[in-house]
């Protein structure tokens, strides 16, 4: 298991060519036969693994498992080759070749160098406001029968999880002499974090958001353009996150040479899905000792974690992906329900193809057209999940469960009333996990959730399902 935030590995070949960012299916299926059932769900709660060694969950190479060799030891990290198991990768159009293998050469080196890491290291304490707390919440914790620690990203400056992905990134740009900042947002969080970063290190910005996010996530907009950015609204497809990906991803093939696209999740063609979760591993690089402080030990019995394209979850689980004493609980958008066609619940009911660079599971027809997704949380309605994710729920070291809107909710609101924090929208599908897997804890379990992100952003839809 990695102990520190950066780790030197061998320089990595070649990455295979593909589609990007068009996507398609490499899977036999469809959507309707991938349909989780409700009671399915409900007994696959018992499933979750309480030793990992037993299961055989990776392509075996050489007699070791594919993406550890040289070790005897099962990782669930990226492989040489940019791979989660069977997931990731980076399938890439001739024009971006040169950009993602000077990206892919130049991220390690950068990351691992002493004046990165105390340049980005100061800006986390000093700018960002790091670390961030782990809340005990009590009476949660009473109703719910275990100990719950809640990881405040919230308070984070801009309001989330967003801002260390986006300093570390721009970071990386400057270093690599790029002139011009893109990125894509959904609920805006990430788009905010972008921006404040361009911001600060004097870098024009552009952010693509979906039209149908601009008009929900107006507060954030209206942010972004005070902070200097320019804010593209994107009308095509259904309008939200991944159009707004596609539209920064034309952008960035016509500008390949001066333009650095900072990738706001763990999704994208190889270096981004690793980077990323470098980046967010200060999450449960703190958790580590914040936990040794308050409990006497450095890891929790579960973490959980709402997921989209997946950097929060995969900041939280970051130092303990490997720990088979650790488990995984995340909860992705569920919408108005798995089997109502109106969801965003893509390892449910999604299969194998090709996204925005990366073999994912993603909603896709029988042709490999994509299914429009839909949630209320903006940050969640996207069609895919990041490969990391993906080999994890494929793999069972992590159960993956739905929150429809619903219930995120009533999740919301019960926070806001029962502990005085209003969340995201988006963190509130984790939080509505909670009612579903109590039955697994005991009062002296130790549960930490992260709360990626604080409610402000979307006030207006909180007031319109008030209770």
């Amino acid at each position: 298991m990695r102990q520190a935030l950066f780790r030197k590995i061998n320089h990595r070949p070649p990455l295979p060519f593909g589609i990007f960012p068009s996507m398609g299916r490499d899977h036999a299926g469809c959507w309707g036969k991938k349909k989780a059932k409700d009671k399915q769900i409900k007994q696959s709660l018992n499933k979750i693994p309480q030793q990992q060694t037993s299961r055989t969950v990776l392509p075996i190479e050489d007699g070791k498992p594919k993406g550890q060799r040289g070790s005897s030891i099962m990782t669930y990290q990226v492989d040489e080759n940019g791979f989660y198991g069977q997931f990731g990768g980076a399938y890439i159009p001739e024009i971006l070749y040169k950009t993602v293998e000077d990206l892919k050469k130049a991220y390690l080196p950068i990351l691992e160098s002493e004046a990165f890491k105390q340049e980005f290291h100061a800006l986390l304490k000093d700018y960002v406001g790091r670390p961030s707390p782990l809340y005990y919440a009590k009476r949660m914790s009473e109703k719910y029968g275990c100990q719950l620690y809640l990881k405040r990203e919230d308070l984070n400056h801009t309001g989330a999880h967003k801002i260390n992905n986006a300093l570390g990134q721009i970071l990386l740009a400057k270093q690599m002499g790029k002139k011009r900042i893109i990125a894509e947002t959904g609920a805006g969080q990430h788009g905010v974090a972008t921006a404040t970063a361009c911001a600060l290190m004097d870098m024009p910005c552009t952010v693509y958001q979906g039209a149908l996010d601009v008009q929900r996530q107006h507060v954030n907009v209206e942010r972004m353009k005070m902070l200097g950015a320019t804010v593209v609204p994107v009308e095509s497809g259904n309008k939200t996150l991944k159009d707004a990906t596609n539209e920064a991803i034309r952008d960035w093939c016509c500008h390949p040479a001066d333009t650095f696209y900072i990738i706001g999740s763990t999704v994208g063609p190889h270096p981004y899905p690793d980077m990323v979760a470098r980046l967010q591993s200060v999450i449960s690089e703190e958790i580590k000792w914040q936990l040794e402080e308050k409990i006497g030990r450095d890891y929790p019995d579960y973490l959980m974690a709402c997921v989209g394209g997946g950097s929060n979850a995969a900041g939280t689980i970051y130092h303990y992906i490997d720990d088979e004493r650790v488990k995984i609980i995340l909860g992705e958008a569920g919408g108005l329900g798995i089997e109502s066609g109106q969801t965003a619940a893509s390892m449910q009911v999604g299969t194998v193809g090709i996204l925005h660079g990366s073999r994912i599971k993603l909603m896709q027809t029988e042709d490999g057209q994509i299914i429009e997704p839909y949630s209320i949380s903006a940050g969640l309605d996207y069609p895919g999940t990041g490969p990391i994710h993906c080999n994890l729920y494929e793999t069972g070291r992590a159960q993956v469960l739905p929150a429809n809107d619903d219930e995120a909710l009533q999740a919301a609101f019960e926070l806001t009333r029962m502990e005085g924090i209003i969340p995201a929208l988006e963190s509130a599908h984790a939080l509505a996990l909670l009612p579903k897997v109590k039955d697994l804890f005991t009062k002296d379990t130790v549960v930490v959730l992260t709360v990626s992100g604080r409610g402000d952003k979307d006030l207006d839809t909180y007031l319109k399902h008030q209770q």
